[in-house]
């Protein structure tokens, strides 16, 4: 049988209780028990104390539920369920704690290719789960989800954790997901059968003038490399400018972004990012950059890594035309756990390259051009057109 720490705490503490003693000059607690003899030094002995103090109670709540629910008890359930509140008491919808399971559907969505529907969502300052983009020709595009849909349900569920969620999206190709989704203040209901999607984050052209165009829908693994060899053919045509489109780009891998971002910089901070004890870490580009004159297309649902590279850019003389961007301006750091299980966790926010935040306020256009949703006249697009 297994010894948990907590309940080698119980023990020890129980001991000591009945009769175990501590020497203070040699530095041990030393306990008897069913076990025979225990020696730790002091210090472990006080840290594991102070442990039992803290988490005692979730023990007694554990041993409670075990001995008295009216159906057997999976132990790893209610472990995970400890685990998700425990971090869910945050009260930061960008932290979570992921099964084993969860981490590697997590992880396989940042490569590009998974089995879904190709939708892309964030959480607002509400807690809502808005749609921040949706891949072209993916299975929800055909089902008519746009940008700013907010889903409600999932197959008759409600949730409170957006990584949940999104793993009860996934699934195997070929199987069906029921998704109620809110436009306009009205429910909408589709079924939607889940295909493998392999996401193409970067499109391009060239526009009338010679004027490239750059579509960016999300930061993946490979997206810097495509960024870079679509710029190249560009330039190769001849273009005489560019426009940056980053509308609905939800964001995604930084590196990636950073990567980006150092198509268009001189050596230099990128951005950099600060936490709750003022320490800062600078991400910066290196030297060399495009010749090319550059607009920048945003809107309310440019987030994330999009806000950086768009500030990034602003702050380093291109243009922004659109609408004030998302305002998710924190980063989160993932670390895996011995059991495959692991912690996504907010540790800093980040800040242009001249200290503007990002964070609840986005990224401010210098045009602030807005297009009406029943056109087929893409404003925003003929304004940056109109500044080369």
């Amino acid at each position: 049988m297994e010894l948990t720490k907590k309940k080698l705490i119980a023990i020890l503490v129980a001991a000591f209780l009945a009769g175990g003693v501590v020497t203070a000059g040699a530095g041990f607690a030393i306990c008897k028990g069913a076990l025979g003899y225990v020696s730790v030094s002091k210090e472990e002995y006080n840290s594991m104390k102070d442990t039992y103090e803290r988490f005692g109670k979730m023990e007694q709540l554990y041993d409670t539920i075990n001995e008295s629910y009216y159906r057997d008890v999976d132990e790893q359930d209610v472990v995970d369920g400890a685990c998700k509140g425990l971090v869910a008491g945050l009260g930061d919808p960008y932290s979570s704690y992921m099964t084993k399971e969860e981490y590697e559907n997590w992880k396989s969505s940042a490569t590009g290719e998974y089995s879904g529907i190709g939708v892309t969502f964030s959480q607002d300052k509400n807690g809502n789960y808005v749609i921040v983009g949706v891949t072209k020709d993916s299975p929800a595009a055909k089902a008519g989800l746009k940008a700013g849909d907010y889903i409600v349900e999932v197959d008759g569920k409600t949730y409170d954790d957006m990584d949940v969620m999104a793993k009860s999206i996934r699934g195997e190709a070929g199987t069906k997901v029921k998704v109620v989704y809110v436009r306009d203040n009205k429910k909408n209901e589709v079924s939607i059968t889940r295909e493998k999607i392999v996401e193409k984050s970067v499109e391009y052209k060239m526009l009338d003038g010679k004027i490239g165009y750059i579509k960016l829908s999300s930061f993946i693994s490979s997206s810097a490399d495509d960024f870079s060899a679509a710029l190249k053919d560009l330039e190769g045509q001849g273009a005489k400018g560019l426009i940056l489109d980053l509308r609905d780009n939800g964001g995604g891998l930084v590196d990636q972004c950073i990567d980006i971002a150092d198509e268009f910089l001189d050596e230099g901070v990128v951005t950099y990012v600060e936490d709750k004890n003022g320490k800062k870490q600078e991400y910066k580009a290196k030297d060399g950059k495009t010749d090319l004159t550059t607009v920048v297309l945003v809107n309310g649902n440019s987030a994330s890594c999009s806000e950086i590279l768009a500030g990034a850019l602003k702050d380093n003389g291109c243009k922004l035309v659109g609408e004030t961007t998302f305002g998710k301006g924190v980063i989160q750091s993932t670390a895996e756990l011995k059991d495959g299980s692991a912690l996504k966790l907010t540790i800093m926010q980040y800040f242009s390259p001249k200290g503007s935040a990002i964070q609840d306020k986005g990224i401010k256009p210098d045009y602030e051009v807005k297009n009406d949703e029943n056109s087929k006249t893409d404003k925003q697009l003929q304004k940056a057109q109109s500044l080369f």
